[in-house]
């Protein structure tokens, strides 16, 4: 570059953009990479141009949100900014901001497996409370070492590669120099504001997080378009729920559906103890008694705990849950409240009145308790326990302070207490307590960095998949549990429902669907034997437990839960929700509807495992399609409006 060429900034910003792109491509590719088995059919079914697009777009919008201040800089048409030092504080400026980008893409893509998603804002919510993070993020560096030399590489390379505009301030022509500045200044800025937005044109209105579901086939592929930075930013601070208003009366919305349970049951409540085992990302697909047809009927899983209690008990053909985090998994199943955008509880309608398994209980005289082996406080689940009416918390520090237990020597070095361990702890406590009782459990084990306890690796076999050991051990805590449970004289008066949080690793193509990444189990086991053990062709969901628990008791109280009582609910009416980048899915009939706020984008056959074929906007299937978009477009008008008027419990 000439030394009094005015054009220096200009180009030299050019080209720094130019990088900031590569370097979003890179890290778009390692994603893939890392992602490959869940996201390589977006290019065998999809448009890859169409991917291509969408990533543009996308990336464009994140780099022109962190360089606007950068490029504004780079531009100013003040003379006396072109000196060495001045640059020299702007490379720095760019490094670091794009150096973090380039980290966040990376780093997500190591967390993209658990979610199905890229990282949005509410992450800092959902980890606020972790005080182990420095040790988890550091095993994970180790772990994924190559992640950390492409990182280092990169940045090197942009360092190495920025171009620094050679201009002499003394040898400016003031007069040329600013007009070019200037004009370059309205020329930035006009398209800085058309790639935050996403177009220019008046009608375009800034794009989200759910305008990638446009440019892919499957809500899953939506990561591939999307980056990690324009997650974060476009839902830091934002007014999560939005009321749709397909409906335009309350009248008309409740004639389709509402979520308040008026029983008419005349039958008086009959108070059974309630205990509800949320098992840490305990798929279905690793129950091989749910799963009798993978593999050419060979399949065995890696649960024989979970296989024989599922011959005592009674459970559904279609099971899901309704979210894919820790977080999405404990309002859905103690409270009734599915995830719709983002974990309610990590917004603002986290302050609203909000009920539960153990409220409603609770208000008939029952005893109820909280477990989860993690550092008391982790993941919100305390503050979620008391806020909706559980009597007691026991995490780690309880179970240390019991000198029946090692304590910490039976920490598994990063999130909690070894499962056998504390579920004993767990039988415990419950015994301690008055009948009748409502507890929960979440367990911790069968989670990342998938381990097991040093003494039992030899005895746990290990399987395709990391986690496949960490379930074989999880299945063991879980039989040495009920062995001791049923010694107590509460067991007989117990109903037990065993669920997963979310699904995780998937080694089965079925598995890896848009709907199959929710295949949770839901097992209803009576330990009195009143309830005749079946595997009803019905959809259940976990915020179906709270009404068919209560269904079970006889409760006759009005209570408020998004789900059904699926076993006093006819099969074609049983359903189910979740949510996945944008895109909302509904199944109900043999059907699952994928619904993005305003229109179908697909429907598929329940029987159709892979989600090859999409049947929306046929013919014979209009009248079905109608009817489920009514009733998708009811529950979304439901969910938006009680959160945002504060009536989730009435």
């Amino acid at each position: 570059m000439l030394r009094h060429d005015p054009l220096a900034p200009l180009v030299a910003l050019v080209w720094n953009l130019l990088l900031v792109y590569v370097s979003y491509a890179v890290a778009r590719v390692a994603f893939f990479a890392l992602n490959h088995e869940l996201l390589a059919p977006a290019m065998a079914q999809g448009s890859v141009s169409d991917l291509l697009r969408g990533a543009l777009l996308f990336d464009s919008s994140a780099i022109a949100y962190t360089n606007a201040l950068y490029a504004l800089l780079m531009l100013l048409p003040l003379h006396l900014k072109e000196r060495p030092g001045y640059h020299r504080a702007l490379k720095w400026l760019w490094i670091v901001v794009n150096g973090i980008a380039l980290v966040m893409n990376l780093a997500d893509a190591t967390y993209f497996p658990y979610t199905l998603r890229r990282t949005t804002s509410t992450v800092f919510g959902e980890f606020a409370h972790e005080g182990n993070m420095a040790a988890i993020i550091g095993g994970e560096m180790l772990r994924r070492w190559y992640l950390v030399i492409l990182a280092v590489a990169m940045i090197w390379a942009m360092w190495k590669l920025y171009a620094r505009p050679q201009l002499d301030h003394r040898r400016v022509h003031i007069v040329r120099y600013t007009l070019t500045m200037l004009v370059a200044v309205v020329l930035a800025s006009g398209l800085c504001v058309g790639a935050m937005r996403g177009g220019f044109t008046t009608a375009v209105r800034p794009i989200t997080v759910s305008n990638a579901a446009q440019y892919v086939t499957r809500p899953i592929d939506a990561a591939l378009v999307l980056n990690t930075p324009f997650s974060m930013m476009r839902t830091l601070g934002k007014d999560v729920f939005r009321d749709p208003h397909y409906y335009a009366s309350e009248q008309d919305l409740e004639a389709v559906y509402t979520p308040l349970h008026v029983p008419a049951d005349s039958v008086a409540m009959t108070p059974r103890n309630v205990v509800v085992l949320i098992v840490e990302s305990f798929g279905r697909e690793y129950i091989g008694a749910l799963n009798h047809d993978l593999d050419g009927g060979k399949y065995q899983g890696y649960t024989p705990f979970a296989d024989s209690l599922v011959a005592r008990s009674v459970t559904f053909i279609h099971t899901y849950c309704n979210g894919r985090k820790s977080i999405d998994g404990m309002p859905s199943i103690l409270s009734g409240i599915p995830m719709m955008v983002e974990p309610f509880f990590l917004t603002p309608a986290s302050m609203n009145e909000v009920s539960g398994l153990a409220d409603v209980l609770g208000r008939e005289g029952y005893q109820t308790a909280f477990f989860h082996g993690a550092q008391n406080g982790s993941m919100g689940f305390q503050a979620f326990a008391r806020h909706t009416g559980f009597q007691a918390y026991y995490g780690r520090t309880e179970f240390n302070a019991d000198p029946h237990y090692r304590g910490d020597e039976d920490f598994d070095g990063t999130w909690a207490i070894w499962d056998e361990p504390f579920l004993q702890f767990y039988c415990d406590r419950m015994s301690e307590m008055r009948q009748p009782f409502m507890t929960a459990v979440f367990t911790a084990s069968s989670h990342h960095p998938f381990v097991v306890p040093q003494e039992l690796e030899d005895s746990l076999p290990a399987g395709p998949l990391a986690i496949h050991r960490c379930i074989r051990y999880t299945d063991r805590a879980l039989r040495l549990f009920f062995e001791r449970a049923q010694q107590q004289p509460w067991f007989k008066n117990t109903i037990f429902v065993l669920t997963s949080d979310h699904t995780n690793m998937s080694n089965h193509a079925e598995y890896q669907t848009d709907l199959g990444s929710f295949a949770s189990p839901i097992i209803i086991y009576d330990a009195s034997g009143e309830l005749q053990p079946a595997v009803i062709d019905k959809v259940a969901q976990q915020i179906d437990i709270m009404p068919t628990v209560l269904g079970l008791m006889h409760y006759g109280k009005p209570y408020l839960a998004f789900g059904i009582d699926v076993l006093n609910t006819p099969a074609p009416l049983t359903w189910a929700i979740n949510y996945l980048n944008g895109i909302y899915q509904y199944v109900q009939d043999g059907y699952v509807l994928q619904f993005d706020g305003s229109r179908t984008v697909g429907l598929y056959a329940l029987d159709d495992r892979l989600m090859q074929h999409n049947l929306a906007g046929q013919a014979p299937l209009a009248q079905r399609q109608a009817a489920m978009e009514r009733m998708v477009k009811a529950i979304i008008q439901q969910y938006m409006m009680r959160m945002n008027t504060d009536r989730l419990t009435k």
